[in-house]
């Protein structure tokens, strides 16, 4: 299908989360310009914490961004396994040091992190964000892509060398592309608060991520904001299904899931802080290797959403931007060449966390002699094994010369 006579230089990008802005910076550092675009009239990220291991922290540190987020991180010294029913530690997997990884290990809101990138969006010249636009779709064209924009003032389209799909697990350019896999409801249900800091049992305030595993569940928390508030992330077996990603749910609700005889008092104690909750149902989708045509590619959870299993999800969003822009300033006069290569690099890596974390969905939510069996083994392992089982994931490093 023909396009404009002139296409404009511009690298466009539908949603302005984590991957969308990340993706914004990176690719205006190669000196392309970009058009970053958001259905929302404002950016307020969801009240939740997020976990930025070293491959993550890699490349915001890359992108100059650390001084900006420094202000709100904790910097966690250990991830702490701990059984559901007694409380004890199962293992303790040492961070802090970054002699292992090459980079830190950072625990931060997500509106704080979303607040860094978007003032960094804002100062870049490179840069331009339009809020109140959703991105539907697309035609391809021998000089670039068109993107059909509706916003306050209708529809209209928008020329660009590239488009990038940014825009989350139920893309919009995802179903654009044409036919691809079904998402896949994971039959749980994530709860999630953020509680004052001496709301908290003394322990849950020190700058440690502790995970308790238990039958059918697992709980998360960790200290946020520079140590002033503790995120706390609960999940369970559930049959509720919704694309929402902010429903208010009950303290009530929570506790019942998570019952005296299989939760230790602690654990009860600390989901008893916070008033208010909200709640998401948990989905994902196969590995796939069908992201984008021509010159469109997706990135994050819009190209392989995955369970939250291995706190990998921005990770893997905010890798995908940094190959991404290597590419397309390696192949400038080639945008669908650079898609494919972005892929081609991306998909086995990505595909594997999707995996390893579905299993991880099995073995935190044992019950029963299995369970036990899984808590010895891996207390006989220990935590300083069990972290270099990660080092795959944490040891990533931004592509040199085209390749990752």
């Amino acid at each position: 299908m023909a396009s404009a006579a002139v296409t404009s230089p511009d690298v466009l990008i539908a949603g302005a989360g984590i991957g969308g802005l990340t993706a914004a910076l990176a690719i205006a550092r190669q000196g392309l310009p970009v058009a970053v675009f958001d259905q929302a009239e404002r950016l307020e990220e969801a009240g939740a914490g997020i976990q930025l291991s070293p491959n993550a922290t890699r490349v915001l540190i890359a992108l100059g961004l650390a001084d900006r987020i420094a202000p709100a991180i904790v910097v966690p010294t250990a991830i702490c396994l701990r059984a559901s029913r007694s409380g004890r530690d199962l293992a303790i997997m040492p961070l802090g040091a970054e002699v292992r990884h090459g980079a830190p290990y950072w625990v931060v809101h997500r509106a704080d992190l979303q607040s860094a990138l978007l003032a960094a969006v804002e100062g870049n010249a490179g840069i331009t964000l339009e809020l109140g636009a959703r991105v539907d779709g697309f035609i391809l064209g021998p000089q670039g892509v068109r993107a059909n924009i509706s916003g306050r003032e209708g529809t209209r389209e928008r020329h660009g060398r590239a488009l990038i799909g940014a825009d989350g697990m139920w893309s919009r350019l995802r179903e654009a592309l044409g036919p691809r896999m079904a998402a896949r409801f994971a039959g749980r249900t994530a709860w999630r608060a953020v509680a004052p800091t001496s709301g908290v049992p003394e322990p849950f305030r020190r700058p440690e991520v502790n995970l308790w595993i238990g039958p059918g569940g697992h709980i998360v928390h960790y200290p946020i904001r520079a140590g002033t508030a503790v995120n706390i992330v609960a999940v369970t077996s559930d049959d509720w299904q919704s694309t929402q990603w902010n429903t208010a749910a009950d303290r009530d609700e929570v506790l019942a899931r998570f019952p005296p005889r299989l939760w230790a008092a602690a654990a009860r104690e600390l989901l008893a802080a916070p008033e208010r909750w909200q709640k998401w149902a948990l989905y994902d989708r196969a590995p796939s290797t069908n992201w984008g045509r021509g010159a469109v590619t997706l990135v994050g959870d819009a190209a392989h959403p995955m369970l939250p299993f291995l706190a990998q999800g921005a990770a893997m969003a905010i890798e995908d931007a940094f190959v991404l822009a290597h590419e397309l300033a390696r192949c400038a006069d080639d945008p669908a060449r650079a898609m494919r290569d972005y892929e081609r690099q991306r998909q086995p890596r990505t595909a594997r966390v999707q995996r390893a974390s579905r299993r991880n969905d099995f073995v935190y939510h044992l019950a029963g002699p299995v369970a036990r069996l899984r808590d010895a083994a891996l207390a006989a392992l220990g935590g300083r094994l069990l972290l270099a089982q990660y080092d795959w994931i944490y040891r990533w490093s931004e592509p040199a010369h085209g390749r990752s």
